[in-house]
């Protein structure tokens, strides 16, 4: 695929000879018009179809590379045009390097109405006559199939090109030729000087990614289109928009593609910044002295609504980013088109990967080439599965282990589980760090590591009860990209690389000691509760937990809660596990049915909260022996036997019953 980094050639003029063909030869040769293939050239590298390539090699070999490596084909099509199959093969080929590549086509109608080219009349007609009768007269079957169907598309080809907005001049002897050449050059050198974007290479599946966007684009309407596209970091928001705009720009009277607009808002006076950058865009170079916002929104409305544009935002943050610098959409002139990239608000597109893709991206990265070398295939699916079609961290991964020995990439993937690649992990936290406060930060750390997959609607009821007012946070989560629930299972769902962002962000609390982390999960939760740290309080409310602990005692944990527990049935745990406990809570357990008796040996127990555990039927008989006991909360308690009420304590001083 050729993108604007890789273009030779600033102009393809096409067909010049034919522009020294004027109806009045006595005209030729003190026409300034016959010398324009030289004229056009200054200031511009200029590939000329009847000097820059040998006959021979004409169109099947360097022709198509030569235009498809230029930024403009100047076409100049003249009355005679149609009669050399030559030229309609040529044109044909320009079309489809406008279609595929975004590479712009400039016509120049000599001594020729576009009209007459659009319904092909006069020497048109004469031509295609001419060439329908060769169809017609061909007597091999296969040959006459493939003529014909070469034929249709020279008639697409010219109803196409004269829809396209260019010049007509008149062949005549009256000095407006030079006058004529020299539009052509402000024309085409305002084009041609138009910055081209910086894409990078290897842009695997781009153009089927964008596909959407591009027709949008395209559409040729007169109505006014914002499109928002949102992702996560690394996505190829960027990428995408680069590569449009690329193919794109060159339909519009002007366009503009601001980068990094939520750095460059939060640098002093960054929005007027931004307007200038705008309007200077817009205006083709004329800078507009700016002050303030305010004025900025009043001269970019001006320039905005009297002509048809394209304007890329990249990276928006917040809403006024973008009224600041685009205004209000009744402000753009028909036919404008503008982008917002986000990490923010909902989406209009998505941008990802599919597996076949995803493997081809990194192999170009890794192996130099479309796929991966003999003993390397296993791995790099591997690679790619945890990449998750992240076009960023195929790239990062790629490059990390190219070149490397087998030994390295299997020492490499042990790693990734443990700990994430960092340069993925630095891009993917601009959107945890975006989030509007320490409320839907650990509402999202929360969910990272420990409530994925788990059903929405429950797991809300849980964050509710610590006051996380849930279904604001979770909404917040989902318009960043950082979250998702289940279309089918209303299950919360989340990008596994964004989830190991999350509980990166965790783990440097304490990189080396675990037990200092604000929360626990899986492997490391059993190792910090094995190893007898300074673990002095297991909080674990509304978890899904079905028994407790099994395993090493835990001579140093004073308290235990697991309100809201309500998988606990009867086998909380083995209490002469935790000899030392002096508070336990066990709050809204509301399938617990019995306590276990083992929880006589607890003889420091200062507390026993069973409130509204509403199914609880008795307690153990034992429980008198509990010496240190001075608060058994039972309230709620609706099923509780009386006999279990009725118990004897041999303490002095009894505790006191709620």
């Amino acid at each position: 695929m050729c993108n604007g980094n890789h273009l030779r050639f600033s102009l393809c003029l096409s067909r010049i000879l034919e522009l020294q063909r004027p109806r009045h030869p006595q005209n030729f040769h003190r026409s300034p018009l016959h010398r324009s293939g030289t004229r056009l050239q200054v200031g511009f590298q200029t590939f000329r179809d009847d000097d820059s390539i040998e006959r021979g090699n004409y169109l099947n070999l360097e022709l198509p590379e030569a235009i498809k490596q230029s930024r403009i084909s100047i076409v100049v099509l003249s009355e005679n045009y149609a009669s050399s199959t030559w030229c309609l093969d040529e044109l044909v080929t320009i079309l489809e390097c406008n279609r595929t590549h975004g590479n712009a086509v400039f016509p120049v109608f000599y001594d020729v109405e576009p009209s007459e080219v659009r319904k092909r009349e006069g020497s048109f007609e004469k031509a295609f006559a001419r060439y329908e009768n060769e169809v017609e007269a061909e007597g091999d079957h296969e040959r006459r199939m493939e003529l014909a169907k070469r034929v249709e598309g020279w008639k697409a080809a010219l109803r196409q090109f004269a829809d396209l907005t260019g010049m007509v001049l008149k062949n005549q002897a009256d000095g407006q030729e030079s006058k004529f050449i020299q539009k052509i050059l402000k024309v085409v050198g305002d084009k041609v000087k138009h910055t081209v974007l910086n894409v990078a290479p290897h842009l695997i599946g781009l153009d089927l990614r964008a596909e959407n966007i591009n027709s949008w684009l395209r559409d040729g309407s007169n109505d006014v289109g914002i499109v928002a596209i949102c992702g996560i970091g690394g996505i190829g928001k960027t990428t995408t928009a680069k590569y449009l705009y690329n193919l794109n720009f060159e339909r519009f009277e002007g366009s503009s593609f601001l980068a990094s607009v939520r750095e460059a808002s939060e640098q002093p006076d960054g929005l007027v910044w931004l307007q200038r950058q705008l309007l200077s865009d817009i205006l083709k170079g004329k800078t507009e002295k700016i002050y303030n916002v305010d004025q900025g929104i009043v001269r970019n409305k001006e320039a905005l609504c009297c002509r048809k544009v394209l304007v890329v935002l990249d990276d928006v943050e917040q809403v006024d980013q973008l009224d600041a610098v685009l205004g209000m959409r009744d402000w753009l002139y028909p036919g404008s088109k503008a982008e917002a990239l986000t990490k923010g608000f909902r989406s209009s597109y998505g941008i990802g990967m599919d597996y076949i893709k995803s493997l081809e991206l990194f192999s170009w990265y890794a192996f130099g080439q479309d796929h991966p070398v003999e003993g390397y295939m296993d791995y790099s699916k591997r690679v790619v599965h945890y990449c998750g079609g992240l076009p960023l961290a195929l790239q990062v991964l790629g490059s990390s282990l190219s070149g490397k020995s087998i030994d390295i990439w299997e020492s490499a993937l042990e790693k990734l589980k443990a700990v994430p690649e960092g340069q993925i992990l630095r891009k993917l936290k601009i959107s945890y760090n975006s989030l509007q406060d320490d409320h839907d930060k650990n509402l999202f750390v929360d969910i990272a590591c420990l409530f994925v997959g788990k059903d929405k609607d429950g797991i809300s009821t849980i964050l509710d009860g610590c006051g996380f007012f849930s279904k604001f946070g979770i909404h917040n989560l989902i318009d960043r990209c950082l979250l998702r629930v289940g279309q089918y299972d209303n299950k919360l769902r989340m990008h596994h690389l964004i989830q190991d962002m999350g509980r990166e962000v965790v783990r440097q609390e304490s990189t080396k000691e675990p037990g200092k982390r604000s929360r626990l999960w899986q492997k490391e939760a059993f190792n910090v509760l094995t190893e007898k740290t300074n673990l002095v309080a297991l909080d674990m409310r509304y978890s899904s937990l079905e028994t407790v602990w099994k395993g090493a005692k835990l001579r140093l944990l004073k308290m235990i809660d697991l309100s809201h527990c309500h998988g606990l049935v009867s086998r909380i745990l083995d209490f002469s596990l935790v000899p030392n406990l002096e508070r336990l809570v066990l709050k809204h357990c509301i399938n617990l049915i019995e306590v276990p008796e083992s929880i006589e040996v607890l003889q420091r127990l200062v507390l026993l909260n069973l409130k509204g555990c509403q199914n609880l039927r008795k307690l153990p008989m034992n429980i008198h022996q509990l010496k240190s006991l001075e608060k058994l909360i039972l309230f709620g308690c609706s099923k509780l036997h009386e006999e279990s009420r009725a118990y004897h304590l041999d303490n002095t001083k009894p505790p006191t019953l709620t």
